[in-house]
């Protein structure tokens, strides 16, 4: 065990960490024994979660969006297919759930490839309120 002496506190290393005892006086060695030891570990919060969101449009070609699915979305061709079926019938589709950079990476990719060919391909971002805590 090592001890550091700063302030009012003084830090003893302990199992690689080093924890702070807060001391009530300056004068006497045994304020450490009196003092409180602190381990604090800081919790990282978790990154709110966003849906990408397909809509439907009469115009894009479905092999176009199977296309967009693969290349953006990491879909397997049959699950491409659902997706677009599922967009096609109900006019909109969960392409994934991504952070939200991710998310806006791949809307921003779908729309940019879409633009470029000519088709009205529209994808939304959404906040995904599933676990969370408010």
């Amino acid at each position: 065990m090592i001890t550091l002496m700063k302030k009012n506190f003084t830090w003893i290393l302990q199992d690689r960490d080093w924890l702070p005892v807060l001391q009530s006086g300056e004068d006497s060695q045994n304020d450490a024994a009196l003092g409180l030891a602190v381990k604090t570990k800081e919790r990282t919060k978790k990154p709110s979660m966003y849906k990408v969101l397909m809509l439907n449009d009469d115009y894009t070609p479905m092999e176009f969006v199977i296309y967009v699915l693969e290349s953006f979305f990491n879909k397997s061709t049959d699950e491409a297919t659902r997706i677009m079926l599922h967009v096609h019938q109900r006019g909109i589709g969960l392409c994934g759930v991504f952070t939200y950079e991710v998310a806006e990476t791949k809307v921003s990719q779908t729309m940019d490839l879409a633009r470029k060919h000519d088709h009205p391909l529209q994808c939304t971002i959404e906040k995904d309120g599933i676990g969370e805590e408010d």
